[in-house]
């Protein structure tokens, strides 16, 4: 096993187009083709893998659903990163998300762009962008970046106005009126009379 230095991101040594699984204490496992590494997902990690090439692409499979698709590289010694494998590990080191090789150069949509540089400042700015890029996960990447344009809208960046906003976009919210057909409309109305019930206490 190979390991890289980038991060204390650790690659696995792979031949044959296949991957040998091993666990590489929760990292993203990395695939060499051609003297050359690719990040793969971190739900990759321990399990085999099957690396498909062709002419411009490398895609990585585990149980037929792809796990990593990168451009190939063509020179020697090159490391692709999809900075999206890496983000369950920056629940654990999120410090690694202000220096770690896979993410220099990252560049996001424009209203989570804003976000992460406005946090920049903050003390804890690296922790509350992870738990932002953690629900791209859940809840996809164009409803995170909604949510952080609408959290900009009111002046705010924070993590927790960011998943907030999420919470209410996943509420469906209270039902629909549905409007009774005029043919449906009750034509005489019952009337509330509880002095029916005593008469007819009375006739029994």
């Amino acid at each position: 096993m190979k390991s890289g230095g980038e991060a204390g991101v650790k690659w696995g040594c792979f031949g044959g187009g296949f991957a040998h699984g091993v666990s590489l204490q929760g990292e993203p496992v990395g695939v060499v083709d051609d003297n050359n590494k690719y990040s793969v997902a971190a739900s990759a990690v321990g399990r085999p893998v099957e690396v498909h090439a062709d002419a411009d692409r490398i895609v990585i499979r585990q149980d037929g659903r792809i796990v990593a698709e990168h451009p190939r590289s063509f020179g020697r010694g090159d490391t692709l990163y999809d900075p999206w494998h890496y983000v369950p590990v920056l629940a654990r080191k999120p410090g690694a998300l202000r220096n770690g090789a896979p993410f220099k150069d990252w560049v996001l949509p424009a209203a989570m762009e804003r976000i992460r540089r406005k946090l920049a400042g903050a003390a804890d700015g690296n922790r509350q962008m992870v738990d932002i890029l953690t629900a791209v996960l859940t809840d996809g990447l164009p409803a995170v970046e909604v949510a952080c344009a609408e959290a900009i809208t009111h002046g705010v960046h924070s993590a927790d106005v960011v998943l907030n906003i999420l919470a209410r976009q996943r509420d469906p919210g209270p039902p629909a009126t549905i409007l009774t057909p005029a043919a449906l409309t009750l034509r005489h109305a019952p009337i509330a009379d509880c002095a029916r019930y005593d008469n007819l206490r009375r006739t029994i």
